[in-house]
This record gives C-alpha cells, structure tokens and sequence, in this order.
C-alpha cells in the first residue's frame, strides 16, 4: 500500500501556531517542531500499525478504518476517533476528551511525500515527512 515504510520528519508548515490553538505550552511547542519525528506504517487491508518514534517516546498504534480507539498526543492530550479511508487519502476525525472539540487529521501522499495536515480551531497545520 502508498502509506506503506518508513516516513521522516522534513518540515512543519504552521504547526507551533496549531499547537499554540491546542494549548501546548511555549516550551513543549518549541520542543515539538523539533521532535525529530518518525513514522513507520504498515497496511494490512483495513487495519494499519503505525510506530512512531520521537525524541520523546515512542509509540504502537494499532486501528481499523472506521473503528473508534483512543490516542494520547505527545502533550498528554486525549482523544478519542477513527480514521477512514477517502480516495487515495486517509482521514482522521478524532475529540479531544477534555472539551469536547473536534481535531481532524489527514495523511496523503504527495509526489515522494507523506503530508500530514492538523485542523483545529480553524487552524490548519502540515507535517511533511519524506521516505527514510
């Protein structure tokens, strides 16, 4: 599958602004766009394994395309949702647990690069990883 490998962290687009609106503190946001993030995803049909690897923790993820599970951002902040398949892009619709606000998430593939994009609050924020 596209999604399928290893993915480096290359470049953030507006992400210390989306984790301002999240409401990470200052020295974790400036710690956080330097997270020396990795993502390896494996697909199996309708079920994916993520591992994620930061400066910071490292982190299993096992989920079904439209299965409910919960995720604990790098910050501590809780979620709850489901990722979906549409077209050629995957979509995440996920609550934070604390007030109720929605977070939404899309991976894609762009040329030779996973795009990852953050909506919260109306502010919009790209990951950008390439293959490592």
């Amino acid at each position: 599958m596209a999604f399928n490998g290893t993915w480096k962290i290359d470049r953030n687009e507006n992400y210390e602004k989306f984790m301002e609106a999240m409401g990470v503190n200052m020295m974790k946001r400036k710690l956080g766009a330097h997270d020396n993030l990795k993502i390896t995803i494996q697909q199996d049909g309708n079920k994916f394994t993520v591992k994620e690897s930061s400066n910071f923790r490292t982190l299993d993820i096992e989920f079904t395309l439209g299965d409910n599970f919960q995720y604990t951002l790098a910050d501590g902040t809780e979620l709850t949702g489901s990722w979906n398949m549409e077209g050629d892009k995957l979509v995440g619709t996920f609550t934070r647990k604390d007030n109720g606000k929605p977070l939404t998430a899309y991976r894609e593939i762009v040329g030779d690069e996973l795009v990852q994009t953050y909506v919260y609050e109306g502010v919009e924020a790209k990951r950008i990883f390439k293959r490592g």
